[in-house]
């Protein structure tokens, strides 16, 4: 496994991520040999959101803390806030007292007196950074929370929160995978007349991170579209099927470790989040990072997704 420093601390953290969305129907047995076997390879982070399964799937990570201790020490722990799932619809909320408040919801599921890391959860389009820089404050004097960050947020977004919060952003989570490719497409084709040169990062996110030296967490690091399934094996993608499995084979490693190998590529900080409830899965994951993909491999596999390069 390799590793990144993370957060005003430098913490050690695994470069892939244990996403646990699917874990709220898992009993907590299941969930316990799931993320011990994560440790095993050297996986030590947990990434949550109180919106996963209703807060069940914090629930049930606070259960396995509860019942074994001396985990939670082992783990890196990062959740997220700021989606609101009222009866009537769905909104983001940044709000210093409703950031305060989820927070206190999340440490009472998790069974936990801090989080190593709290993001929050999409853009709020209303969002005041003085409000958020406040809740932040609190929360960090408290000792509830150790670092902070956000996902899905263009650079602009981030440098307004940079003029309030004192604190430096820790990560930014943004959708990424061989078969999602918008914020490697637009640089591309710059100053092209093509949809492929349409900046829909908000311009240039990966640049502005690695400037900034803020990780960048690639969620749905195995998906296509906006969980629309996992290409590996997809009829959809049969060509990078077809290029990761002849990779996969030279390299001794399954194809699902060359997919994430190819987001660990990008010479920022990176870290790909997978979000399996299988073990074995979390195995084959863990081999990501011990495979190296040469620039003529990176781009065979980016080219194989159905891109073009102008």
């Amino acid at each position: 496994m390799q590793y990144i420093e993370f957060g005003k601390d430098k913490d050690k953290v695994s470069e892939i991520v244990m996403g646990l969305m699917r874990i709220s129907e898992m009993s907590t047995g299941e969930v316990l040999d799931l993320i011990e076997t994560g440790l095993e390879e050297g996986i030590n982070f947990l990434d949550l959101a109180d919106i996963y399964g209703g807060g069940k799937s914090e629930e049930v990570i606070g259960k396995v803390f509860t019942e074994n201790p001396s985990l939670r020490t082992e783990f890196f722990i990062q959740s997220k806030c700021g989606i609101r799932c009222d009866p009537d619809f769905t909104y983001f909320d940044f709000s210093r007292d409703y950031i305060l408040e989820a927070v206190d919801g999340i440490l009472s599921r998790l069974h936990t007196d801090h989080l190593d890391s709290l993001l929050l959860h999409r853009p709020d389009a209303l969002m005041e950074p003085d409000e958020i820089a406040e809740a932040f404050d609190r929360l960090y004097k408290a000792g509830k929370v150790r670092n902070f960050g956000v996902s899905n947020m263009t650079p602009m977004m981030m440098e307004m929160l940079n003029r309030e919060i004192q604190f430096p952003i820790c990560a930014n989570q943004i959708q990424l995978s061989c078969a999602v490719t918008q914020v490697f497409d637009a640089g591309f084709h710059m100053d092209m007349q093509c949809d492929k040169g349409i900046m829909r990062d908000g311009g240039g996110v990966l640049e502005y991170c690695r400037m900034k030296k803020i990780p960048v967490q690639a969620w749905s690091s195995l998906q296509y579209g906006y969980f629309q399934g996992t290409f590996l094996g997809s009829d959809n993608y049969r060509e990078l099927n077809t290029v990761l499995n002849r990779i996969a084979s030279e390299k001794v490693v399954t194809p699902m470790a060359v997919a994430l190998a190819w987001i660990l590529r990008y010479p920022g900080a990176t870290q790909a989040v997978i979000g399996t409830t299988k073990s074995t899965r979390v195995r084959e994951a863990a081999k990501a990072t011990e495979v190296r993909l040469s620039k003529k491999e990176w781009y065979e596999i980016y080219l194989a997704a159905g891109n073009d390069l102008p």
